[in-house]
């Protein structure tokens, strides 16, 4: 009888703890705060990270726009300057056609040792007095009194390329004067030596022309001046010296205009027996 009940005291105890391993643990409220923040924090850096390739996505475009605005403007100076060039050579080329002109007739202007303009009654005998200046400009004024650089240089070209030697050669004296340092004072100063030395006033033409070399030394015009320098020495019959000068641009500057001008002026020079 006791063994009995010893043995359904130890069966009921065995069906007790089995009862407490079938039944789950409660679970950690602290865990499961955690699992939440944990899944709520994932889902906000998740969303931020999408934010945050939409501002990139977003500034690239801004990029991208500005990017393409600057290539439209890049093309439209570059094209702006084209289109300069082509009218700065365009200019040339007509002032030097009208230079050939001059020299194949003999000259038809001012003798030289014609004075320079501000300088009558100091010249040859004969010579001619300067043109008259413009309409409302006084002597050795500039052409565009309240104007820029460029557009008292645009001004004193015209004038040298409409044929008015004297009051080109006024204008370009004045620009040099009063804007000595423009970006446009070397070319100012060989356009005078042009206009002089269409006047056949070589003696003044070698002076600028020489000004352009002593001043500019990284000039464009540097080719051309000196050109125009062995010009002036061979109109003045001082060949020796043209020959070294006309020498040193066709050996210096082969492949321009300038050089090949020099070759063909030493082969005159030769043919001439010089």
């Amino acid at each position: 009888m006791i063994r009995s009940r010893a043995s359904g005291l130890a069966c009921a105890a065995l069906l007790g703890l089995a009862g407490c391993a079938s039944t789950p643990p409660e679970k950690d409220p602290v865990q499961i705060k955690l699992n939440d923040l944990d899944m709520r924090l994932a889902r906000i850096e998740r969303v931020v990270a999408n934010r945050s390739l939409l501002d990139l996505a977003n500034d690239l475009e801004t990029v991208r726009s500005e990017v393409r605005s600057l290539h439209n403007d890049v093309d439209q100076l570059s094209n702006n300057v084209e289109a300069a060039r082509k009218q700065q050579h365009d200019l040339y080329a007509d002032l030097d056609r009208r230079l050939r002109v001059l020299e194949v007739r003999g000259g038809t202007a001012a003798p030289v040792g014609a004075a320079p303009v501000g300088e009558a009654g100091e010249g040859a005998a004969g010579a001619s007095a300067p043109n008259p200046p413009a309409s409302g400009q006084a002597p050795g004024a500039l052409p565009i009194p309240d104007g820029s650089d460029r557009a008292n240089y645009q001004a004193a070209f015209l004038l040298l390329k409409d044929s008015q030697y004297d009051r080109a050669i006024s204008a370009f004296e004045q620009f040099l004067v009063t804007f000595p340092d423009s970006q446009l004072a070397d070319n100012a100063q060989y356009w005078l030596g042009e206009a002089y030395y269409v006047n056949r006033n070589f003696t003044e033409a070698l002076k600028r022309f020489q000004g352009v070399v002593d001043k500019y030394p990284q000039s464009a015009k540097l080719p051309d001046a000196l050109l125009k320098i062995g010009f002036c020495d061979y109109e003045m019959k001082q060949w020796d010296q043209a020959r070294q000068v006309l020498s040193q641009v066709a050996a210096n500057y082969p492949d321009v205009p300038a050089g090949r001008l020099a070759q063909q002026r030493l082969e005159k020079l030769q043919t001439e027996n010089h």
